[in-house]
């Protein structure tokens, strides 16, 4: 009688089945993780929006109000030191450079602006998955009151009818 060397082909098929099985089980369980994260991010991220749209109106109350864009609150070049573009046109170093871009941890995020008397009187920003219920199945907003809110659903208009999170 010969020695067996090796595994048999049934032996491999269980062991495959085996770890199919655990995939089955753990993959969606990951994919609830990440979006949970992407969803601390997002909520995170309108909360810095609403520290550098503050800052940004302090600095230039008298001339601009709120910042129109991302990109005016963000850094005005790639450089390792941010330095604050005095106008306040392509950069005011309030928030990073990838939140600057409108798009982070599979969240959107769209800035809007109430204009009076030629000042940027209030904003809005709402945050919105990127891909839904797949990034993210939850929409956050805030305006000028600086409290982020959040729903289960897109968010026609950001204001008291939006619950706070």
């Amino acid at each position: 009688m010969r020695k067996q060397k090796g595994f048999s082909l049934i032996e491999l098929l269980i062991v495959v089945a085996i770890i199919l099985i655990i995939a089955a089980i753990a993959i969606p369980n990951l994919m609830r993780a990440r979006m949970a994260a992407n969803e601390s991010s997002a909520a995170a991220a309108v909360r810095t929006i609403n520290s550098g749209q503050g800052l940004y109106q302090q600095k230039f109350q008298t001339t601009k109000g709120y910042a129109a864009t991302l990109t005016a609150l963000g850094p005005s070049s790639t450089a390792a030191v941010c330095v604050p573009d005095p106008a306040g046109v392509t950069g005011d170093c309030d928030i990073d450079g990838t939140l600057a871009t409108g798009v982070k941890g599979g969240y959107t995020y769209v800035p809007t602006v109430v204009v009076g008397g030629g000042l940027n009187t209030g904003y809005t920003i709402t945050a919105n998955p990127t891909t839904p219920n797949q990034t993210g199945s939850r929409w956050f907003c805030s305006f000028t009151d600086g409290v982020v809110r959040g729903a289960t659903a897109v968010i026609a208009a950001c204001n008291g009818t939006v619950l706070p999170i």
